[in-house]
């Protein structure tokens, strides 16, 4: 092989189209854009512009705010951690915590820490280790047995 006869594979690359060279070339005069007006020109931003009417975003009310502090928790139900237990994938005897529900599959990426729902039923005593929990989850926990831990600040 020589340098001078390296070639892409036949259809791999395309010619850019040659827009404006002359009307015998299928997309001369107005180059693909139509005729005349403010879109058939350069630097053209008229997305939600109504003609000068205001605007229906504009006309709306503002309602409603985000909460930049607000927190994004995986949501677990106690059903599927006992689930979890029956099929092998969890330690039962051992702390659950958020790095045991993601090797068992029930946390695919941590968000801002797990959540602990009443979803369920629980027969296992469980020791689990959460950032959040409903009252729900911590009767139907403590009920079998179990306990569920919780950082200081998250009310459960």
């Amino acid at each position: 092989m020589k340098l001078n006869e390296i070639a892409d594979v036949a259809g791999a690359t395309h010619a850019r189209k040659r827009v404006g060279r002359g009307i015998g070339s299928g997309s001369g005069k107005t180059g693909g854009r139509g005729v005349k007006g403010q879109k058939s020109r350069s630097g053209v931003a008229i997305n939600g512009f109504e003609g000068g009417q205001m605007p229906l975003y504009r006309r709306l009310p503002k309602r409603g705010f985000v909460n930049i502090f607000a927190k994004n928790f995986n949501v677990v139900s106690v059903g599927r951690i006992q689930q979890a237990v029956d099929a092998g994938k969890l330690d039962g005897a051992a702390t659950i915590d958020v790095a045991a529900l993601k090797l068992a599959g029930l946390v695919s990426k941590a968000r801002d820490g797990v959540r602990l729902l009443g979803d369920g039923e629980v027969k296992s005593k469980l020791q689990i280790t959460v950032d959040g929990a409903s009252k729900s989850a911590v009767e139907k926990i403590s009920k079998a047995g179990g306990a569920v831990n919780l950082p200081v600040s998250a009310e459960a």
